[in-house]
C-alpha cells in the first residue's frame, strides 16, 4: 500500500510541455491552480480513504493543451503502472462552474479488451469496450450521437460500433493509450475554452479567465465475476437537511449510472420496497458509513460519495458536498456546530441570507411537477395555492368562508390592502419590485408575483389568458411562487415553512455577532407579531394611515376630508382618537417595552375617496350630501403630481389638526400601558420634511399636545421627536434639522424617487432597459444606490451628527432589509435599519456576515 501523500501527484507546466510532464508530490495541489476535484480527492486520500491512483492535472497545463501543446501522455500513463485504464473528470475552481463531461476507460483497446474477457468476463468486456468506443466517437472524434442511440451491450454491437467509427473517420480505432489520451484531454480542454462553455459559465459568476484542472484516474471498472457496481451515498435529505442516507447502487455499472434508477437497482439500506445494498453486501456498506463519517468529521461538510465495487473491493472516486436546498443547507450547518465539528461563527457564515426567504414562507416543491402559464418578477418571496379572485371584495369574502384565494389584479391601490390582507398570494399584470402590491405583500408576508404581463387579464370576460390560450377565471386554483416569480395551473405540492428550532438557534448565533440594530416596518397588530416572532428590537416605522382603510374607519376619516371648518374636522377626528389609541395601546403590549417609531399621516387625502361614479355616489348617501358636493369636493382635492403635493407634513401644517389627534392617541396609549407596568418611550416620526420651519412648527403643536396630556391624565411621560428624512434638501440641511430632534431615519423609497426624478410604481416600465443597457447598474428601487443616494445619506449623517453628537441614524425604506444596504449602514454608522417583518431574520444575518467576515479581515491582518 501506497503512503496516502503517494497516491495524487500533479503534472505541473514545464517550459517545454509539449516533450515533458513533471510529476510533483500532492502537497503543491491547491483550488486555486487544480480546482476543487483535485483538492478534495488529496483530502479523501489523506483521511486514508481506498480513492484510486491519481494525476491532476494544472489550470496552466490544462491551457497549454487547449492551445495545442501536446502533454506527455506516456508519462501520465507510466504514473498507473503496466497496461492501465483510466478516467479524466474535471476540475474548475468552483464545481457550481460546470466543466466537460467524465471520459471512461481510456487504455481499452483490442489487447485489452481480450485480457478483460478472461479476468472480468466476455459480457462485462464488450460492454466497457463499446462503452469507451461509443464515448470516445462522441466527443473526441465528434461523431453523431444518433449513430448509438438505443444500442445494447453485446459483442456484435461492440462490432458494429468499430465499424462506423472506421466509416465515419477513415480510420481504425484508436490502439495505443497514450494516443487516446492526448486526444481525449485536448478535446476537454478545448471544451472548457469554447464560446459557449465560457458564456455559460460566465452566467454562473466565473470570471472570464477561469481555469480547469483535469484528473486523470485509474479505472475501478464496477464490472467483473464477483460482487461488482457503482454507486453514490450521502447521508442527510437534500431537500429538508435531515440525517437519512439516501443514494442507489447497481451491480455491474461505472460512474453514477446507478442514478438513473433502472429496474436493476438497489436500495443502499433496508427497503421494503426491494434489495438493498446493506443486504447484499454488509461489509462493504460498513465501510461506506465510516467513510462518510470520517469525510463528515475531516472535511467538516455533509459529502456525497460516489463508490465502485470491483470483484468485491471498494473504491471511493469522488465525494461532493451534497447538493441542497436552503432550509437543508441551514439545517446542515446548525447540526455540524452542534456536533462541534465547526464553530458557530463559521455556522452562521455557511447560510447565505437571502436564503432564508426559503425558510419563513411555503414553497413550491421542487421534487414535483411544474406547469407553468408565465413567469413575472418575483417581487415577494414564498409560495400559496388558491382560488383566482378579481376583487378585495372577493378576497375578503373566500377569507370568511376559510378557501384561500389569490387575488388577481391589474394593479393594486390603497383601497386593496384589505383584499391583500384577506388573500394568500397576489398577482398583478403591472407593476415591478416597488410597486404598491410589491410593496405591501412583503410587508405582509404574502407571495406575491407582479408585472406578469405574459398574462392579459380581460375584465369584460373576468378571466385570465395564458400565452398559450388557456383561459382561467375566478374560482379556477392556480399556484404563484413568489419566490420563482413563477404562476403554475392547478394545486402545485407544497413544502411547509421551517420556522423551527435550528432556524431560531442560528439566528440567535447571529445576534452574538452582529453590532447593527434591527427593527421592523410595521403597521398592524398583525405586524408586530410578526415582527415580535422574528425577535426584531422594536418597530422603526409605523405608517399610521394603514390604520385607516378600516370599513368603520373610512367612513370618519372620509367625514373629516370633507369637513367644511377646523371645528367639524376636530369633531370627526374625535371619534377617531379612541380608534388610534387603541391601536397603539395595542402595538405596545405586543412589542413589551421595545421602542416604536410611529410616522404621523402621510399619503394625500385623495387616497382615501372612492374613485369611480358609483364609489361617490354611495358616499354622498353615508354622507348625507349632494353628489355634485361630493364630487366637486373629491375634483378639489385632484392633484397632478399627488406624491409631490398636499401630503406628510404639508398635511399636518396645513390641517394640523389631524397630527394633534394622532399626538394625543400616542400620548395616552403610552400613559395607559405604563400603568400597566409597560414602559414605552414613543419615538414621533414628521414625514416628508424639507425646511426646518416645518419641523418648528409640528414640534410646538406635540409639545403643546404632550403637555395637555400630562395635565389631563396627571401622569408624566417621555418621548422622542424625530424626522423621516425623504427629500434631498432634508439630507442638506440635516445639520439645522437635528437642533430639533433627537433622531434621523431616512426613507430611501421616496428619497430614491426624487433624487433620480423617478416614479417607483412606473419606473418598471423602462427600467429592465436601462439596467441590461448598464445605465444604472441596478434597479436604485431594488438595490440602494451608494453613489447618488448614498451621498445623501451620508451628508445628512455628517451634518446631523454634527449639530447633534447623540443623534439617533437609521433607515427604514425597502432597502434596509438588503445585506448591501446594511453594509453601507454599519460604514456610515447608523444605529439601525428598520425592514418589512419578513425581511428582519434576512437582516439580523447579514448584520452578522458583515461583523464576522470584518473581524475575519482584522484577523488575517494581525495574522500577516
Amino acid at each position: 500500500m501506497l503512503a496516502p501523500a503517494a497516491r495524487i501527484a500533479a503534472v505541473q507546466k514545464h517550459p517545454e510541455f509539449a516533450e515533458h510532464a513533471e510529476v510533483t508530490p500532492a502537497a503543491r495541489i491547491a483550488t486555486a491552480s487544480h480546482g476543487w476535484r483535485a483538492k478534495c480527492l488529496q483530502r479523501l486520500i489523506r483521511l486514508d480513504l481506498p480513492v484510486p491512483r491519481t494525476v491532476a492535472l494544472p489550470f496552466a497545463a490544462v491551457r497549454a493543451i487547449a492551445a495545442g501543446h501536446r502533454p506527455d501522455a506516456a508519462a501520465i500513463l507510466a504514473a498507473f503502472g503496466p497496461g492501465p485504464l483510466v478516467s479524466i473528470r474535471p476540475s474548475p475552481e468552483n464545481p457550481d462552474w460546470g466543466g466537460p463531461g467524465t471520459m471512461l476507460n481510456i487504455g481499452l483497446n483490442d489487447e485489452r479488451h481480450r485480457q478483460l474477457a478472461e479476468t472480468h468476463g466476455q459480457a462485462a468486456a464488450d460492454a466497457l469496450y463499446l462503452r469507451f468506443v461509443q464515448a470516445y466517437a462522441i466527443h473526441v472524434a465528434r461523431l453523431d450521437p444518433d449513430m448509438f442511440d438505443g444500442t445494447e451491450p453485446s459483442a456484435e454491437a461492440l462490432r458494429a460500433a468499430l465499424r462506423a467509427y472506421e466509416q465515419e473517420t477513415d480510420e481504425p480505432f484508436p490502439q495505443d493509450p497514450a494516443l487516446q489520451l492526448t486526444q481525449a484531454l485536448r478535446s476537454m480542454a478545448r471544451a472548457w475554452e469554447g464560446t459557449t462553455a465560457r458564456l455559460l459559465r460566465q452566467a454562473k459568476g466565473a470570471p472570464a479567465d477561469a481555469g480547469l484542472g483535469l484528473i486523470v484516474q485509474a479505472m475501478a471498472l464496477g464490472m467483473g465475476l464477483g460482487v461488482s457496481g457503482s454507486g453514490v451515498i450521502q447521508f442527510v435529505d437534500p431537500v429538508t437537511g435531515t440525517r437519512q442516507i439516501t443514494g442507489r447502487y447497481l451491480s455491474q455499472s461505472l460512474g453514477r449510472d446507478a442514478l438513473d434508477k433502472g429496474p436493476d437497482t438497489l436500495y443502499l439500506t433496508r427497503d421494503p420496497r426491494g434489495p438493498s445494498l446493506e443486504e447484499h453486501a454488509p461489509g462493504l456498506f460498513a465501510d461506506l458509513l465510516r467513510y462518510g463519517a470520517a469525510c463528515r468529521s475531516r472535511l467538516r461538510e455533509e459529502m456525497q460519495i460516489e463508490f465502485t465495487i470491483e470483484n468485491g473491493a471498494l473504491s471511493v472516486l469522488d465525494a461532493v458536498r451534497v447538493p441542497r436546498s436552503s432550509r437543508a443547507g441551514l439545517k446542515v450547518a446548525v447540526a455540524l456546530a452542534e456536533d462541534g465539528v465547526i464553530g458557530r461563527d463559521e455556522a452562521v457564515l455557511r447560510v447565505e441570507p437571502r436564503a432564508l426567504s426559503e425558510l419563513l414562507h411555503p414553497q413550491v416543491d421542487p421534487r414535483g411537477g411544474r406547469d407553468v402559464l408565465v413567469t413575472g418578477i418575483a417581487a415577494s418571496p414564498g409560495a400559496a395555492v388558491g382560488r383566482i379572485t378579481f376583487s378585495s371584495a372577493g378576497a375578503q369574502a373566500s377569507a370568511a368562508r376559510g378557501e384561500p384565494c389569490i387575488l388577481v389584479r391589474r394593479e393594486t391601490a390603497p383601497e386593496d390592502i384589505r383584499g391583500m390582507h384577506a388573500a394568500a398570494g397576489v398577482l398583478t399584470e403591472r407593476g415591478g419590485m416597488t410597486s404598491h402590491a410589491a410593496v405591501i405583500a412583503r410587508g405582509l408576508g404574502l407571495p406575491c408575483v407582479v408585472g406578469a404581463a405574459g398574462l392579459r387579464f380581460d375584465p369584460r370576460d373576468r378571466c385570465l389568458i395564458a400565452h398559450d390560450g388557456r383561459k382561467f377565471r375566478e374560482g379556477d386554483i392556480i399556484t404563484l411562487d413568489g419566490t420563482a416569480g413563477a404562476v403554475l395551473a392547478g394545486e402545485a405540492a407544497m413544502l411547509a415553512p421551517a420556522l423551527d428550532g435550528d432556524f431560531r438557534k442560528l439566528l440567535s448565533w447571529a445576534d452574538e455577532f452582529r453590532d447593527i440594530g434591527v427593527r421592523a416596518n410595521a403597521d398592524t397588530p398583525a405586524d408586530a407579531e410578526t415582527a415580535r416572532d422574528f425577535s426584531a428590537e422594536g418597530i422603526g416605522l409605523c405608517r399610521t394611515e394603514h390604520m385607516f382603510f378600516e370599513t368603520d374607519r373610512l367612513i370618519v376619516m372620509r367625514e373629516m376630508i370633507f369637513a367644511g371648518s377646523a371645528t367639524d374636522r376636530a369633531a370627526a377626528l374625535d371619534r377617531l382618537l379612541p380608534m388610534q389609541r387603541a391601536d397603539f395601546i395595542h402595538l405596545f403590549d405586543i412589542m413589551a417595552g421595545r421602542p416604536v417609531c410611529i410616522r404621523l399621516f402621510d399619503p394625500p387625502l385623495h387616497e382615501f375617496l372612492p374613485h369611480t361614479r358609483e364609489g361617490l355616489r354611495e358616499l354622498a348617501e353615508a354622507l348625507d350630501r349632494p353628489l355634485s358636493e361630493i364630487t366637486r369636493r373629491a375634483e378639489a382635492l385632484a392633484e397632478f403630481n399627488p406624491m409631490l403635493g398636499m401630503r406628510g407634513v404639508r398635511l399636518g401644517v396645513v390641517l394640523p389638526e389631524i397630527y394633534e389627534m394622532q399626538a394625543r392617541a400616542i400620548f395616552e396609549a403610552t400613559i395607559a400601558v405604563g400603568r400597566r407596568g409597560v414602559i414605552v418611550v414613543p419615538e414621533i416620526m414628521i414625514p416628508l420634511v424639507s425646511a426646518v420651519r416645518e419641523v418648528e412648527l409640528i414640534k410646538t403643536r406635540i409639545d403643546s399636545i404632550a403637555a395637555q396630556v400630562r395635565t389631563k391624565r396627571g401622569a408624566d411621560f417621555a418621548y422622542r421627536l424625530g424626522v423621516m428624512v425623504e427629500t434631498p434638501r432634508a439630507a442638506l440641511r440635516a445639520g439645522d434639522i437635528a437642533q430639533h430632534v433627537a433622531f434621523l431615519s431616512f426613507g430611501t423609497n421616496d428619497l430614491t424617487q426624487m433624487t433620480y426624478g423617478l416614479s417607483r410604481d412606473d419606473a418598471g416600465r423602462f427600467m429592465s432597459a436601462y439596467v441590461s443597457q448598464g445605465v444604472f447598474p441596478e434597479d436604485p428601487f431594488h438595490m440602494l444606490d451608494v453613489d447618488g443616494v448614498g451621498e445623501l445619506l451620508l451628508i445628512g449623517a455628517e451634518r446631523g451628527r454634527g449639530a447633534r453628537p447623540d443623534l439617533t441614524l437609521s433607515i427604514c425604506g425597502e432597502h434596509g432589509g438588503n445585506p448591501e444596504s446594511i453594509a453601507f449602514c454599519r460604514r456610515a454608522g447608523f444605529d439601525y435599519v428598520s425592514c418589512s417583518p419578513y425581511r428582519v431574520p434576512l437582516a439580523r444575518l447579514a448584520a452578522a456576515h458583515l461583523a464576522l467576515r470584518d473581524r475575519l479581515g482584522d484577523t488575517a491582518k494581525e495574522t500577516s
